[in-house]
């Protein structure tokens, strides 16, 4: 495995601090307590092209490799302070985009990734509901066939950008008594009669992301939203959790190199008792084990990136890449808030909301516990 960068992937790096630094100037905090989308932001990152990484040249994207997309979200992370709107990205790109790219047909290619490449729709997905969180395969919105359409009802919660998405690929059962196997997915826009936007959730963090509430109330689809064949929605649901599992988090660690520098930064210049806090012990330990978090978490993700732009299966390792960098995030923001004090606790000063977007990621694309049932599983036991 060689994770050593080239110039092309070098210089799009340069690029996005450029443009961070450059063009990006929202107020964070205010945004943050507002609980506003950061809409202005959402277009001036797709002008630059952070929507299109993934996309076909020939739907109007960039058709990054793997490893090139792995390292400009990481460098995103570090450039750029709103996580979520980093979050919103990431969740239009690995839950909306991807599986438009490898299951759509050649009319729903055309018709709808040129938009999301460009930022003009916003995409989502609706997997989770009121009863039924990591147990997916007990899905209660039910798609019934009639002619040649189907008619949805049900009630999906959670749902990444589901407020403000134009487009939202929906997780539906034609039969309960199959299981997994009567689970289909559709492609279904925001106007579409019968589905209903019930409310944006509120949240402890990752404030600029906007979760919706969404109910199905005689959502009539046309066959050719379908997405894939019928009864195909799980593996359609599996190969999308794989890689958004493995590099929904890849911009955290481009977060956790940029909090460990601020915190270098801050010790070497806080005094007390007469010389810097950085000379105490517990102190340069924290850093210390930042500094491995970042290393470690690095290693995990370079090396699942490695895997797929080999046309390797990485669920294993998709689920320690996730379930590490999860809990290396939190413990880093923890740390950091530590190393700075009192100043660490105040809004201002902005870790604290750091920390609070970091607490989502145990949570979303499956939760930490699920994370440790995969590798369990992958154990034998």
């Amino acid at each position: 495995m060689d994770f050593s960068w080239n110039e092309t992937q070098i210089n799009l790096k340069k690029k996005i601090l450029e443009f961070a630094q450059q063009e990006l100037k929202e107020d964070l905090i205010k945004l943050d307590q507002e609980k506003k989308f950061n809409q202005i932001d959402w277009y001036k990152w797709a002008d630059f092209g952070i929507q299109s990484l993934i996309v076909p040249q020939k739907y109007g994207g960039q058709e990054l490799d793997i490893l090139s997309i792995t390292y400009a979200l990481e460098s995103l992370g570090y450039a750029y302070e709103d996580n979520g709107l980093i979050f919103a990205m990431n969740a239009h790109i690995w839950a909306c985009e991807l599986p438009i790219i490898t299951f759509g047909t050649e009319a729903q290619k055309q018709k709808y990734l040129p938009l999301l490449a460009q930022g003009k729709w916003i995409g989502s997905h609706g997997v989770s509901e009121p009863s039924t969180g990591s147990d997916v395969y007990s899905l209660k919105t039910i798609a019934e066939k009639k002619d040649d359409q189907y008619i949805l009802n049900g009630h999906k919660i959670f749902v990444t950008n589901g407020s403000i998405a134009d487009l939202i690929i929906i997780f539906a059962n034609v039969d309960l008594e199959q299981n997994k196997r009567g689970i289909m997915a559709f492609l279904i826009e925001k106007d579409t009669e019968g589905l209903i936007i019930k409310r944006t959730i509120s949240k402890m963090g990752l404030s600029t992301a906007q979760m919706g509430e969404i109910i199905l109330d005689n959502c009539v689809i046309p066959s050719e939203n379908i997405l894939g064949k019928e009864g195909s929605g799980m593996a359609i649901f599996s190969h999308a959790m794989e890689w958004e599992r493995g590099f929904i988090l890849a911009s955290a660690v481009g977060t956790i190199e940029r909090i460990l520098e601020r915190c270098v930064k801050y010790a070497r210049q806080r005094q007390q008792f007469g010389q810097p806090i950085s000379k105490f012990q517990l102190i340069a330990q924290k850093i210390a084990n930042m500094k491995l978090r970042l290393e470690t978490a690095r290693n995990l993700l370079y090396k699942m990136a490695w895997l797929k732009k080999s046309d390797k299966p990485a669920l294993l390792e998709a689920a320690m890449t996730k379930l590490y960098l999860s809990q290396a995030w939190i413990d880093c923001c923890l740390d950091a808030i530590s190393i700075h004090g009192g100043y660490g606790y105040l809004t201002e000063f902005e870790l604290e909301r750091e920390l609070r977007d970091a607490m989502g990621s145990q949570s979303y694309s499956g939760t930490s516990e699920i994370q440790s049932l995969i590798i369990a599983k992958y154990l034998g036991l």
